[in-house]
This record gives structure tokens, sequence and C-alpha cells, in this order.
């Protein structure tokens, strides 16, 4: 394994960093104090130029290579926890109720800046490097927010690379998936209006509770039926809320749910059936159904070539090939998927100890990934802006 000098000796600074992060969690949007860590951490490590706000929370460093090419290369990463309560019983635990790093953002914040510290030190590449802590990836939106501020116009990039940790249980190995690599993501809310009554006369009432469970079971069949067995597609009703008392029929009932996809044709159908459906059963039972349908995630779609790169990069430190078990396509989903609509790019899986799932409240990261992925993220930056002889 070849981790890159200054980034091994920085080994227990990122550990620090990292713990820190961890025990200090903030939901999306939030990251106040997580955003002033990274900008002084990026002041302290020499980087040329830091901009916070961008996002809101968002933080974006700018380092010059020894030669300052008209190329420039993004590197990504994302700061948001979740609403989640740990119980993983690590000595530097979330000290926040309710707040947790179960995805392992604080990993990849601190391996961007560990790959910064190496970058600003050494300089050898030619052209320009974008470092992006983004805020906000679990949902809310936070690549479209620092999109829609201008990142990419006031920060121009030719090529991307984000980044994320794997628990897989095998430390040293990664995985990138060419071309579409993970899903898409749609949430909806439908809300089911009927006419309430006493639970001992149910012929008076419009039941939203018999509706509503007529109508989740009709929504499983737009994938069983609709949609063409080799496309995939997942539509699962996460949340039913109904009802305040054992003896009243309610007269409202609320579900909301998530339709996954890697093609926009497919989620369009899904879409128009699903409002097809709540249109047929709102005739049917003479109730009112309406439908909030919202894109949140974009299908990641890594570049060829680019991906073919950081398999390049990741194999000047593993020392072998990638791991298929994390090469494969996946229905979860990322918002760096938004920026890659905008600038090509690719997204790389680093596995790690430790098998306990991501958005588990027992979660761990294995440590021993925090300077593989940020000798990877800085290799790769190092390959795309080589240095000219």
């Amino acid at each position: 394994m070849n981790i890159l000098p200054i980034i091994d000796a920085a080994e227990k600074e990122m550990q620090d960093i990292y713990e820190d992060l961890h025990a200090h969690p903030e939901l999306g949007f939030e990251e106040v104090r997580t955003s002033a860590i990274v900008a002084e951490k990026l002041r302290q490590f020499g980087v040329d130029e830091v901009h916070t706000g961008l996002g809101k929370t968002g933080v974006v460093g700018i380092i010059q290579g020894k030669s300052q090419g008209n190329r420039r290369v993004g590197l990504r990463a994302d700061m948001d926890a979740l609403p989640i309560d740990e119980i993983s019983s690590v000595p530097f635990s979330s000290t926040k109720p309710g707040i947790m790093h179960a995805c392992g953002h604080d990993g990849h914040t601190t391996m961007l800046l560990g790959a910064a510290k190496h970058l600003a030190k050494t300089r050898k590449f030619d052209g320009t490097a974008v470092l992006i802590f983004q805020p906000a990836e679990e949902g809310l939106g936070g690549a479209r927010q620092m999109i829609a501020d201008g990142l990419f116009e006031k920060f121009p990039c030719d090529e991307i690379f984000g980044i994320h940790n794997s628990p897989n249980g095998k430390p040293g190995t990664y995985g990138i998936c060419k071309g579409a690599a993970m899903a898409g993501a749609m949430f909806f809310d439908a809300k089911i209006t009927g006419c309430g009554s006493h639970a001992a006369a149910p012929q008076n009432s419009r039941d939203t509770i018999v509706i509503t469970s007529f109508l989740v079971s009709q929504l499983q069949t737009i994938v069983s039926r609709n949609i063409a067995p080799l496309d995939n597609c997942v539509l699962s009703v996460t949340q039913v809320h109904a009802g305040s008392a054992y003896n009243i029929v309610p007269e409202s009932a609320h579900i909301a749910g998530t339709v996954r996809y890697f093609k926009d044709e497919v989620c369009a159908l899904a879409m128009e059936r699903m409002k097809m459906i709540c249109d047929g059963i709102s005739t049917a039972y003479e109730v009112d159904i309406t439908l909030d349908m919202r894109n949140v995630f974009d299908t990641l779609i890594n570049d060829e070539e680019l991906s073919d790169a950081y398999i390049d990069a990741a194999v000047d430190v593993l020392q072998q090939e990638l791991e298929p078990d994390i090469s494969l396509p996946v229905m979860g989903s990322e918002d760096f998927a938004d920026m890659l609509r905008v600038v090509p790019g690719a997204y790389i899986r680093i596995g790690h100890t430790g098998t306990v799932g991501l958005h588990n409240p027992s979660f761990v990261l294995g440590q021993e990934v925090l300077p593989i992925g940020a000798s990877i993220i800085a290799r790769i930056l190092e390959k795309r802006l080589p240095l000219g002889p």
C-alpha cells in the first residue's frame, strides 16, 4: 500500500479531526461548526483561497499547482449527519441526542482535508484544484443549492471526483461502477381525505384506513405489472399516518414514500401510474386524494474514461484491482449525481473494517480508511493534472 508520505505523517491529525467531527454532528444546512473547522484547517494547510457560505454552509478551497495551467479538477466531500440516535458506544460518540454521523460524511470531510494538506504542500500538478465541501447531501439538496449559488460559474471544473466509504469488512479495497452507478430518487406524499364517523357506525364514513390500505397495495402493482422486468425500479411506501382514537374512523390519512430508478422514463411512467391509481381510487371511493411527487436525486452516472482514471489512481495507492462486490449498481442515491450532470466525473467507494450498514445507529467507520481515501483523491488530481517534463 502506497499512502502518500504527507498524509501518512498526518494520520493521527486526521483521526483527531474525524473523531471531533463525529462527536459534534450537524444536520443538513446546519453545518456551521463543521464548515468553520474545515475553513480553519484549509487556511492552516496553506490553501490559496477559502470561500465560505456557498450553498448556505458549503466551503470551497482553491489550490494552484506548481504550473498554473488552465485545467481545473474538483474534489468533493459531503459534511452533514443524520437524524439518528447513536448506539455505537465508541468513546467519541455523538454528543447531540438524535443526530449522528451514520453515513461516514465526517470521514469523507476528513479525507478531503488530508488530501488538501498534501496538495497544498507538494503542489505537484499543473492547474487548479477545487476542493468542494458540500452540505446537506441527505435528501435536502445540498448539491443543487451549491450549483444554484453559482458553484461552477465561480469555480469552474473540467472534471470532478467524489468518494464514499463502504463498510464491507474488507479494508484496502475499492469499487467503481461505470455508467449508471446509483439510482435517481423521487419522494412522494399522498393525503387521503374522506369522511370520519363513529367506529360503531362505519356506514356513515368514507373510511380512509380501508382506502389507504387499498391504495398502498395498488401502488405495489406498478413495479410488478407496469415496469419492464429488466428496468430497475423500487417503489416503497415508508410512512402511513391515520387516526387518533379507538372509536373514531379518521377523516384523513397520509402516506409517504420513495421511487428509485436508473432511467428517467421509468420514473416518468411510475409517476404517471401513481397519479392514475390515485385518481381512480378517489373516484371509486368518493374521497379526495392529493398527490405530491418531487425529484430529489438524479441518477449518478460515472464517466467511463474518468472511472478508468480513478481506478488507476486507486491502484497506485492500494496495489490491487477493484473489489467486485462494491463495483455494482445500487438502488441507493447520492446527490453528487447533480454535480455530475453539470461536470463529467466519477465516484469511488472505499472498503473498510466493520460490516454494520450505513444509516444504522451502530455504524462505525473503520479509521484505517482515512489516509487511504485521502491518498486516492490526491492521486486522482495529480494524475489528471500532470506536471510537464
